[in-house]
């Protein structure tokens, strides 16, 4: 007799990823970042080796490329090559069998309309709607302009871009802000239709940020996951398994979270902090009653938005999962 296949409201999702950074240089300073480097200081990705990096990945398993940049000022003279530079990538990850991801930051809305040609879901973490944020550890960091990025939520729907964006805790909001910023995220998605995931990231110190601030208080998430549950019944939420304990991410699971997220070799934003194996963190839920799988990262009621090339990519990787 085979075994019993585990209940759909026992599965815990994550996505089988790697990421490329075409650059880590960024105009922002966000002063918790252990990501960026000052402009003019990095070498540029090139195409010729994302390509060796991605032919090895081949026989590995992976599914989606995250496309993860530092951002070039909108009105810089390199914005133009730097933005060419993505699409490039993103073509080539698709042509070697892969299926993209952008985040990049804000975008024009004509820069999206472009990318989703050659992506399947894009990405921008809102982090807080509160502005204050912006006197704070946000001071040096132009896009982190609450509105604007709300605004590629807006334009991501018109657009009909299956999108993930989330929440960046213990940054100097308050619990009254993560309601304002969940409802915000509500209210777009409740016009398009089109957020499959909302990441809840619980700020963890790194060895590059300057600011001091401590890490999110772990105890607090399960309450934020709760909340956003109740705010959020029809999105998916994430929480990354290498910025908390296993009690922790047992927890979350509990009060609603349904998904890890992209597990790679590095989480390229908090590189002090490891993703754990995939096999290892399958272990740990087993024990505990949840049943972890691979994902797209498209979920399959947004199939339909995508242009016939990239649906067909898309049908072909859930034939190979069974999904």
């Amino acid at each position: 007799m085979s075994p019993e296949r585990p209940q759909a409201s026992s599965v815990i999702t994550y996505s089988p990823a790697y990421t490329l950074v075409p650059t880590y240089e960024c105009f922002n300073r966000c002063s918790y970042c252990n990501f960026r480097v000052d402009p003019g200081q990095d070498e540029w990705l090139s195409l010729s080796e994302a390509e060796t990096r991605l032919r090895s990945l081949q026989s590995q398993g992976v599914i989606e490329i995250l496309v993860l940049s530092g951002e070039v000022h909108p009105d810089h003279p390199r914005r133009s090559l730097w933005f060419n530079h993505i699409y490039q990538l993103c073509h080539l990850a698709l042509n070697l069998g892969f299926l993209p991801h952008t985040n990049v930051g804000p975008l024009r809305r004509d820069e999206m309309q472009r990318l989703s040609q050659v992506n399947v879901s894009m990405g921008l973490m809102l982090e807080q709607m509160t502005p204050k944020l912006l006197q704070t550890v946000h001071r040096h960091a132009p896009s982190k302009d609450p509105q604007r990025r709300l605004q590629q939520l807006e334009w991501a729907g018109e657009l009909h871009i299956p999108f993930t964006t989330g929440l960046l805790l213990g940054i100097g909001e308050s619990p009254m802000d993560w309601q304002d910023t969940l409802r915000a995220i509500a209210e777009v998605h409740q016009r398009y239709g089109h957020i499959q995931e909302v990441i809840l990231q619980p700020h963890r110190p790194g060895t590059s940020q300057t600011w001091d601030g401590d890490a999110f208080d772990a105890n607090r998430l399960p309450d934020v996951v709760a909340i956003a549950r109740q705010l959020l019944p029809d999105i998916t939420l994430q929480i990354p398994p290498n910025l908390v304990s296993v009690p922790t991410l047992l927890a979350c699971l509990e009060a609603g979270a349904r998904d890890v997220g992209g597990i790679g070799p590095t989480d390229e934003v908090n590189p002090d902090y490891p993703h754990p194996c995939d096999r290892t963190l399958a272990d740990h839920l087993e024990q505990a009653g949840w049943d972890l799988r691979p994902r797209l990262p498209i979920y399959l009621h947004h199939d339909d938005w995508l242009a016939p090339d990239l649906h067909n990519r898309v049908r072909a990787w859930r034939q190979r999962l069974g999904s």
